[in-house]
């Protein structure tokens, strides 16, 4: 099968389209033939190893004593069909479209990945398109637990930091859910999309430091993480009112649960959650996807298509 395949680790041009072995399922696993999937804020890091330099000599260490058989396939996030099912899965059968995230593990830019069937899997919104459906998962699930830790209640006044992308635009529509008060705060190009997803407010932070306004919120979420979002973060305090709280998505291990897979399925198909979709590549054209996600400027997702299948 083809699939996007690391070489190393370093610039865009580490990721490569390769011929490779197709996955086996094990017998609690699904094998799934990928229409859609995307690069995400996460693996680009990994690629470039933007970590601590503790963590960086670990993955270098592991990349080397992974066999030529095991290649490393980034992508986290999957939309597409079942192809096959190991002998102990009774939830799902061939034929079924479905949608998730593959537990941190990789694989999913591939025409196949194989997928713990007790997992982040769920059937695919039927509202949406796969390219839809692969927007989702990523942001959605970050955002929810982001908003699950901060313990957002109806009538809070929520600032979202960095509210354009992936994890941001998914946060503002669920705070919105929530029944928040949402303020977003983004670039001056990015204005009327948040503003579109529900947020009351929005900040334009080329011309305005939120902090230094009399505006004061009961959550400030910082969306971004904290490589990107420590100038801006430093004096956030001045903005919280009493009693509230300042959360970053670099806070806490991502611990993602497979309800909440399915609750933003069923926003999808009422139309209170919108997939947010930058740019589409190819999967031949894994690493352009992977330089403009570099550049740390998309809005909401890169979705990545997989050659030979439809990603409507």
């Amino acid at each position: 099968m083809k699939a996007a395949v690391f070489t190393g680790f370093g610039p865009p041009e580490v990721v490569r389209v390769m011929d490779v072995n197709l996955p086996t399922p094990s017998n609690d696993q699904v094998r799934i033939r990928v229409v859609a999937s995307a690069v995400t804020a996460s693996e680009t890091m990994m690629r470039g190893l933007k970590f601590p330099r503790r963590y960086r000599i670990l993955m270098r260490i592991m990349f080397r004593l992974r066999p030529p058989s095991r290649p490393l396939i980034p992508g986290i996030v999957f939309s597409g069909e079942i192809e096959s099912v190991g002998r102990k899965v009774t939830t799902f059968k061939p034929g079924e479209e479905v949608f998730g995230l593959s537990q941190w593990k990789g694989g999913c830019n591939a025409e196949y990945v194989c997928c713990s069937a007790t997992g982040l899997i769920a059937a695919r919104p039927a509202s949406l398109s796969h390219a839809e459906a692969a927007a989702l998962p990523y942001g959605g699930l970050l955002a929810s637990l982001l908003l699950r830790k901060a313990a957002i209640r109806p009538g809070q006044r929520a600032l979202v930091y960095g509210a354009s992308g992936a994890i941001g635009t998914a946060t503002v529509q669920l705070a919105k859910h929530l029944g928040a008060r949402v303020t977003g705060v983004c670039s001056t190009t990015n204005l009327a999309l948040v503003q579109s997803l529900g947020a009351e407010r929005v900040v334009d932070y080329t011309r305005e430091d939120f902090t230094a306004s009399d505006e004061h919120y009961d959550a400030i979420l910082d969306a971004v993480g904290k490589r990107k979002s420590a100038p801006a973060m430093v004096n956030a305090a001045r903005a919280l009112a009493p009693g509230g709280t300042i959360m970053s998505v670099d806070d806490f291990r991502p611990w993602l649960r497979a309800e909440e897979l399915r609750v933003l399925k069923q926003l999808a198909e009422s139309g209170e959650l919108r997939p947010v979709i930058d740019r589409t590549y190819p999967l031949e054209q894994i690493a352009e996807a992977h330089r403009y996600v570099d550049e740390g400027h998309k809005r909401g997702n890169v979705i990545v298509t997989i050659t030979g299948s439809s990603a409507t």
